[in-house]
């Protein structure tokens, strides 16, 4: 486990001595899983810029092809 050395703005840290309260966590566990959910995504957004970048039109259309066009059934309609 590492340990860093943050600045705060007094607000910043108000705020989160506060959700912290509400919350029922210690301030450092609420800014651990504010980074984890931020690292998260920006990692699933990574993730989906390579995903995308690999995609192929004709075989979205090939496998397109092959869906029934069928009308859905009552209880799958919007």
């Amino acid at each position: 486990m590492s340990t860093i050395s943050l600045r705060l703005p007094n607000y910043l840290h108000d705020s989160l001595r506060e959700l912290a309260q509400e919350e029922e966590v210690s301030i450092n566990q609420l800014i651990v899983l504010a980074i984890a959910e931020k690292v998260s995504a920006l990692a699933a957004e990574d993730y989906l810029a390579k995903r995308a970048a690999r995609a192929d039109r004709a075989k979205f259309e090939a496998a397109m092809a092959k869906v029934p066009k069928v009308e859905p059934e009552g209880y799958d309609r919007l």
